[in-house]
């Protein structure tokens, strides 16, 4: 058997247009040399922020979820605009949806939440020197704001109250910038 573990499209139709997603159904070549039916979520990407406030508190949000149907704990994040560029996606986000503008920003990595049925991908940021001018939510969007320290923030992992796959990986980078300083 090869060693390229590369599949090779031989056929894409997009079978669904929604309004954020739209669902591809493939034909493709395996490694092999078989075919196989691949179906995924294109999807346009999103941004997650840490913020951290002056104490070192990190702004979080309780949103409600329509997929899984439960208020969630999250880090502030949203989606990229079509050809947006990915830092003004996070500065408008965190504005529209905490009511907070940072003076310092750091594009920190980027993560796949669904590698097994989309191609899409998070861009993790990191906020500091917060000042507060006010929210501007989307119509339609409702969402409480709140603040956590990381060890409140990892009690609620562990309590498996904060499950959110963005906000748990973005956390691995938090622990490293509030316990290194990055």
């Amino acid at each position: 058997m090869s060693t390229d573990l590369t599949e090779h499209t031989l056929d894409s139709r997009q079978v669904y247009d929604g309004v954020l997603l739209k669902v591809h159904k493939d034909t493709v070549r395996l490694p092999d040399g078989g075919e196989a039916v691949r179906e995924y979520i294109r999807h346009p990407g999103a941004v997650v922020i840490i913020a951290l406030l002056p104490d070192g508190r990190m702004v979080f949000e309780r949103q409600f979820r329509y997929g899984p149907r439960r208020v969630f704990l999250e880090f502030p994040a949203g989606k990229i605009d079509a050809g947006e560029p990915i830092e003004q996606t996070a500065i408008r986000e965190l504005r529209e949806e905490t009511g907070h503008e940072a003076g310092y920003w750091e594009h920190l990595g980027t993560m796949h939440p669904c590698i097994g049925y989309s191609d899409e991908r998070i861009e993790i940021f990191l906020a500091r020197d917060l000042r507060h001018v006010g929210a501007s939510l989307d119509e339609g969007e409702f969402l409480e704001v709140t603040a956590l320290s990381l060890d409140a923030a990892m009690a609620a992992v562990w309590r498996g109250e904060l499950t959110d796959a963005k906000t748990l990986a973005a956390l691995i980078w938090a622990q490293r910038v509030i316990n290194q300083g990055f």
